[in-house]
């Protein structure tokens, strides 16, 4: 098996775990709503603390319900996917068009900054 794969195979095996693992273990079972984000936890351990605590500032806008904060949140996590994946398709395609070039000129391809030309990594 090769080095990649194991390592891709590890990594997958970690995020399964971190998924599973917390509701196999039951953990959170005591409280009402057992997997609340960050936001809420903070502001239940901060008025538990402080009940006459003033936030600083207000959202500049407030969502009219928890499904409408939810679809903005997916949304900005689909825009930010978007945009990573273009990036990464971007630099693969130059990366494969300066490789057709080179084998159209007939020359072999430049090595990169690791040492490894473009027709080793394809």
């Amino acid at each position: 098996m090769k080095k990649n794969t194991r390592i891709n195979l590890l990594l997958l095996l970690a995020v399964v775990a971190l998924a599973v693992l917390p509701l196999a273990l039951g953990l959170g079972d005591h409280k009402e709503e057992p997997f609340t984000g960050a936001d809420a936890e903070a502001e239940t351990a901060i008025t538990e603390i402080d009940p006459d605590y003033q936030p600083w500032f207000s959202p500049l806008y407030e969502p009219p319900s928890g499904e409408v904060e939810s679809a903005l949140f997916a949304l900005q996590a689909a825009v930010g996917a978007g945009v990573l994946a273009y990036y990464f398709g971007l630099r693969r395609g130059r990366r494969q068009g300066e490789q057709r070039a080179a084998e159209r000129a007939g020359k072999s391809p430049a090595p990169d900054a690791a040492g490894e030309s473009t027709a080793e990594r394809a």
